[in-house]
């Protein structure tokens, strides 16, 4: 029997004791660390180095391998009851009985990791999570609440196109509805700008390149179009308006052509390289044969004004602007009958493509009114004929033709020399383009001496037969006053003297309405001359239209007291109110306010006519007919100044015209206005011509230059409208007497 081992203070190799040894430091198993040769309290026990006490944080693997158990069972000598400690721990073993420890190198302790403060650690990571997400909310904030609208609008914008859609223009037609000024289908071809950028083309030229493939179709200079084109902030821009479908059609094509180039297999792998680094092959452009910088153009639907007459009273129908708005005449007076109502069309597009999906708007555009006109196209084209005859003939500056209804006012014909195309402006110049019988206040001259000569006989001072004294010169106002032409004393009666057309006599005859006192014969001329429409407007409201200028009788000075009588001085019409005195006096004495608009047609097809023109008496009938048979002297006694406008079959009334032109300046005079007035027939009048020429120089006299003019203009209107002949002879009154 073995004894049982005791614990031993000391080392020893324990090959005794049948176990392997233990390693210097190690535990035996089944001891706890207080056994381990130290106190419960953690002090050493006597007897044991303090190098066997175990490392702080040390791990199990750091420490001595396990005891091996003894190989066999008889080896094993069972271990004496021991005491315990008074900690309550068994005594240590004995180094006797623990295997030595190999003689190794101790290992090596790790270094100790220190660890941050965590609530520092998570004090900092909760500010910065907190400055990060307070920015992200703040940019939520400004995105959906303070600039959701604007944001939403931009967006809108570069998405939508807002695209304009041109009412119709109405027509303007004449009397029997044929159109003087229409409107056809035409092309304004636009643009995105922001198409054209060097990212959106994959070229840096892009304008440049596609100015100059548009500019000679369009006629617009390459320049102008680059420079539009250099716009990218605007999504829309015209390039040019009013195209011909030729014209649209020519783009086109071309656009094909160049997107279906541009769409080949090479240039759609250059346009995949744009952007890319060099090092992957990358590009900056493409080729020109890649590129399509007619992608960004497009073509939008619109109407184009034109005037299947050309010429055919353009100077009354007036023209239209670049943009399709009247800029003269009754197309500029009409403008807001004419031009309808715009509407507007919006669509999603990409890449200039629209977007059958994303919705849009329309808001369609309403038609315009159609105007139709007084006027009588064949007696517009006769008078426009014979009024640039005579104007080239006479070599004038100007002269206008005027025919008039007498019973209803209408203006039949309103013709201008010269005049112009409105189809193409450019090849006329800006003094052709108004209309010059309305627009010019001029001196009458004589044809004014059947106002004064209405007067007389009108209040009762004088009858047609009255005999008048016309010496060779009259002495007024320090001025001696003179006819046409040198002569001896005339014995004229007042139809004598109105057929002879004597400034002498008119104004003697003016003097009998002041009983000896000029200013009270003034005061009564001026009374019958402004309800003849001398100074008033005509009631068309013509643009540009003059009134006219009439001196107040007691503003009238010196020589202008009397020459007011034969219609030189402080006086002056145009060529409509002119006509419109003989009209009055042909309509028995009534004046009808003038008019050339019939009617208006809505864009429903509901036709209004204009209201019938005002009527105010302006002499007596039995006034009137006496200074129709008294006209009548004028062209068919052999004495008489108009027998150039006689016309074979139909009776004539009329007066000439020679007056002193004023200067352009406004002083003193230059120059003769030639005219002559009359109506036919006389015997049951229906129409009133006029003819006025400005600064002829072949002839000054009205009845040698526009007494022809009138014959050939009045006998085809009398032809036009069927109007039979005469039925009666001229009363052929006294023009003179016997002292």
């Amino acid at each position: 029997m073995s004894t049982p081992r005791q614990p031993s203070g000391g080392s020893g190799s324990g090959s005794g004791n049948g176990r392997r040894p233990v390693p210097r430091g190690a535990a035996p198993r089944g001891q706890s660390a207080a056994g381990r040769g130290q106190s419960a309290k953690g002090q050493p026990v006597k007897g044991q180095p303090a190098k066997a006490q175990p490392v702080r944080g040390q791990s199990a693997k750091a420490q001595p391998a396990k005891v091996q158990p003894a190989k066999t069972a008889a080896a094993r000598t069972p271990r004496a009851p021991q005491q315990r400690r008074p900690e309550g721990r068994p005594p240590a073993r004995s180094q006797a009985a623990v295997r030595p420890r190999p003689k190794t190198r101790p290992p090596q302790r790790p270094k100790a990791l220190r660890l941050a403060e965590p609530k520092r650690r998570l004090r900092v990571i909760t500010v910065v999570m907190s400055l990060v997400f307070s920015v992200f909310a703040g940019r939520l904030v400004q995105l959906q609440l303070v600039d959701a609208d604007a944001l939403a609008a931009d967006a809108n914008t570069n998405r939508y196109l807002n695209i304009p859609i041109t009412a119709e223009r109405g027509s303007i037609t004449s009397s029997d509805g044929v159109a003087l000024a229409a409107t056809v289908d035409a092309y304004d071809i636009t643009a995105d700008p922001a198409m054209f950028t060097p990212e959106a083309t994959g070229i840096p030229d892009a304008p440049e390149q596609a100015a100059a493939l548009l500019s000679p179709i369009l006629g617009v200079p390459k320049e102008k179009i680059a420079a539009d084109l250099h716009t990218p902030k605007t999504r829309y821009k015209r390039l040019a308006p009013q195209q011909t479908p030729a014209a649209k059609s020519q783009i086109s094509d071309l656009k094909a052509s160049l997107e279906k180039q541009a769409g080949s297999r090479a240039c759609q792998a250059q346009k995949k390289l744009l952007g890319k680094p060099a090092e992957q092959g990358g590009r900056t452009r493409v080729d020109n044969e890649c590129a399509n910088p007619l992608a960004g153009v497009f073509n939008r639907e619109t109407q184009k004004r034109i005037y299947p007459a050309d010429g055919l009273a353009a100077n009354l129908v007036g023209f239209v602007n670049g943009e399709g708005a009247g800029a003269g005449g009754l197309e500029l007076q009409y403008q807001q009958q004419l031009a309808g109502k715009d509407g507007h069309s919006s669509y999603a597009q990409a890449g200039g493509r629209l977007v059958p999906t994303a919705g849009g708007s329309r808001d369609p555009a309403v038609p315009g009114s159609d105007v139709r006109l007084t006027v009588n196209r064949d007696i517009q084209w006769a008078a426009q004929r014979a009024i640039t005859d005579q104007v080239a003939n006479s070599g004038a500056e100007k002269g206008y033709v005027v025919v008039q209804d007498v019973k209803t006012g209408q203006v039949l014909a309103m013709a201008t020399a010269p005049g112009f195309n409105p189809n193409d402006l450019s090849l006329s110049k800006q003094a052709q383009l108004g209309n010059a019988a309305l627009q010019d206040a001029y001196e009458p001259g004589s044809t004014a001496k059947l106002m004064s000569m209405a007067a007389v006989l009108d209040s009762g001072k004088a009858t047609w037969d009255t005999k008048v004294t016309v010496p060779n010169r009259l002495v007024r106002a320090g001025q001696q006053f003179k006819d046409d032409v040198d002569h001896d004393t005339w014995y004229l009666t007042l139809a004598g003297v109105l057929a002879k057309s004597s400034n002498i006599g008119t104004i003697e005859a003016v003097e009998t309405l002041g009983g000896g006192d000029q200013l009270t014969a003034n005061k009564a001329l001026d009374g019958y001359m402004r309800k003849f429409g001398v100074a008033q407007p005509t009631g068309l409201n013509f643009p540009g239209e003059t009134s006219g200028k009439l001196k107040k009788p007691e503003d009238l000075v010196a020589s202008e007291k009397y020459n007011i009588a034969f219609g030189q001085g402080p006086m002056q019409m145009n060529a409509l109110q002119a006509t419109s005195v003989y009209s009055t006096i042909a309509n028995g004495g009534v004046r009808v306010a003038p008019s050339i608009v019939q009617g208006v047609t809505s864009p429903d097809g509901k036709y209004s006519p204009n209201p019938a023109g005002e009527q105010t008496r302006v002499v007596s009938e039995e006034t009137a007919k006496t200074l129709t048979s008294m006209l009548e002297s004028v062209v068919d006694d052999e004495q008489g100044t108009g027998g150039k406008a006689a016309i074979p079959g139909y009776r004539v009334a009329g007066k000439t015209g020679t007056a002193n032109r004023g200067a352009a300046n406004g002083v003193g005079y230059d120059g003769y206005t030639a005219s002559f007035i009359g109506f036919a027939p006389a015997d049951a009048p229906r129409y009133t011509v006029s003819c006025t020429l400005q600064g002829p120089v072949n002839g000054h006299f009205g009845g040698q230059l526009c007494g022809p003019v009138f014959k050939q203009v009045m006998e085809f209107t009398l032809k036009t409208m069927q109007v039979p002949p005469s039925g009666s002879q001229a009363p052929n009154l006294a023009v003179d007497w016997k002292p």
